[in-house]
């Protein structure tokens, strides 16, 4: 190793996109809001140090997005060019005023996401560690709970199938979508699901922000006779005192989060007394730096974390929360890396690799429909 300093000397970055095998349908879909998911659109970000080091890192979109967080990237992906992989923090400072023009939350932050896990990932790997070891790890499994199979496209019949392959599997906890135009199906596919899986079997739900205030207190309150372990979403995302007031008035849990994408928007649920269960996106907020940030808000407050999608990220950081957290499994990225996660006795096991211990697989190269580099490899 010479005597200089080592620094990011190349970025490649790789606009993938992850076709789903069947159009997704949530809510949001049956409110006429949205059209079903066909594909999710990633951002993975490859980065190479002047010695050699290498680290991967990823983003992603649902919907829409796509092609703008990727152009964002290239834009400001020169200003990490140079920089001392070590200083993640100093790194995100610097992209994010790279771009500060379009603020710091949404694509803008969502973009440097991809940039910060790979140096977080690079970092982990030159130490020899998993990410939740570096980060100093609370256990070695986590909690987990499936949505895939729950969604509202999904026939009952299906559901009820999938909540018993999800459990043959290991998994600890079923997510019901909810938020149906008519409330009465919501409440026939719960009480299904409820019976299917016993009385103690934690299941939660997820109305994908398709209430209105007085909607989501009538249906928290018919809710409250499943036993569940939250509602999730009940309301517009960015209603705190909404969310509050549900929270202080039912027995039930309420979980919000997915959808915010700065720490200040966290801030704001959590001063309120907005959420019982926080769940914030590490690639959403901006990378593993903000993420930490909202989780010690949140530790502070007494809320329990249940990060959002990308489990093969969030199993490292919900490793590393002091107050036992859930995370969620999806299976719908497994075919971009080359790694599977093992879950055993209601938990996912935490990957002992270094790094996140994931590479991008053949599969996930040939759905790459851009790529940019920037530097010179080592």
């Amino acid at each position: 190793m010479s005597g200089a300093k080592e620094t990011v000397s190349w970025i490649k970055l790789h606009s993938v996109y992850l076709p789903l095998t069947n159009p997704i349908s949530d809510a949001k879909v049956l409110t006429g809001r949205q059209k079903p998911m066909t594909e999710i659109a990633i951002l993975f970000c490859e980065v190479e140090t002047s010695e050699g080091q290498r680290g991967l890192g990823f983003s992603y979109s649902k919907r829409a997005g796509g092609p703008g967080q990727f152009a964002h990237a290239k834009e400001i992906a020169p200003a990490l060019l140079g920089e001392d992989p070590n200083d993640i923090a100093k790194a995100w400072d610097k992209l994010a005023w790279a771009g500060a023009s379009v603020g710091r939350s949404g694509l803008a932050v969502q973009a440097i996401g991809a940039f910060e896990v790979a140096l977080w990932d690079l970092k982990a790997k030159r130490a020899g560690l998993s990410l939740a070891k570096l980060l100093g790890a609370h256990r070695d499994s986590v909690r987990c709970y499936n949505t895939s199979g729950g969604f509202l496209h999904t026939p009952l019949e299906e559901v009820l199938a999938n909540t018993t392959r999800s459990r043959e599997k290991g998994i600890g906890g079923i997510k019901l979508k909810v938020g149906q135009p008519d409330w009465a199906l919501d409440l026939k596919r719960v009480s299904a699901v409820r019976k299917h899986l016993g009385d103690a079997f934690p299941l939660m739900v997820d109305a994908n922000q398709q209430w209105d205030r007085p909607t989501a207190q009538r249906m928290g309150r018919i809710f409250e006779q499943f036993n569940l372990i939250w509602i999730e979403e009940p309301l517009d995302c960015y209603d705190a005192a909404g969310h509050a007031a549900l929270a202080a008035q039912l027995d039930t849990p309420i979980a919000t989060g997915e959808m915010l994408t700065s720490v200040a928007e966290h801030w704001d649920f959590i001063r309120q007394n907005g959420a019982d269960f926080l769940m914030p996106d590490a690639p959403r907020v901006g990378g593993i730096t903000p993420f930490l940030k909202v989780a010690a808000l949140a530790e502070f407050a007494g809320l329990t974390i249940a990060p959002h999608f990308s489990m093969e990220l969030h199993i490292h950081l919900a490793a590393a929360m002091q107050r036992e957290p859930w995370v969620e499994h999806f299976e719908w990225l497994e075919p971009l890396f080359n790694e599977r996660l093992e879950l055993k006795d209601g938990r996912m096991i935490v990957p002992t690799r270094p790094g996140l211990g994931v590479s991008m697989s053949e599969q996930a190269i040939a759905w790459s429909r851009e790529t940019a580099e920037f530097g010179r490899r080592a």
